[in-house]
């Protein structure tokens, strides 16, 4: 149960748990989340260290992040306006699991493709290349 007395159900097609798990599942989210960690950041400097997101993308990332109360934009007003974002406590609460995802994905990418490239070549598609 959260903190609003709420308990989610992943596997009920009506719960919106299985909001919060597409928001936490989306690979731009995870990045950006891995990247606040450290304390805020401005746009550009997400988007630098992101690497490969477009800005379109990047922006509605944050807004939603925004929203789902992951995320907190700070406007300073400065000329030109300063905007960073930062992770909210909920945000930081994330970063365990996160972590330890990004973590297991690092040690067994190898394994990964390895036996994409097995099932491929038994499939009889050796030249397939599987995205990755």
């Amino acid at each position: 149960m959260d903190v609003n007395g709420l308990m989610g159900d992943a596997f009920d097609p009506d719960c919106p748990t299985r909001l919060v798990l597409d928001r936490i599942g989306d690979k731009w989210s995870v990045l950006v989340v891995l990247l606040l960690n450290d304390g805020p950041l401005r746009f550009t400097a997400l988007r630098d260290r992101v690497g490969g997101v477009t800005p379109k993308v990047l922006t509605q990332t944050l807004r939603v992040l925004e929203r789902d109360g992951l995320v907190a934009r700070e406007v300073f007003a400065e000329i030109p306006p300063r905007v960073e974002y930062a992770l909210t406590p909920l945000g930081r609460s994330l970063q365990a699991p996160i972590r330890a995802v990004a973590d297991w994905a690092e040690a067994n990418v190898g394994a990964v493709l390895a036996a994409r490239r097995r099932h491929d070549d038994a499939a009889g598609n050796p030249g397939v290349a599987s995205p990755v």
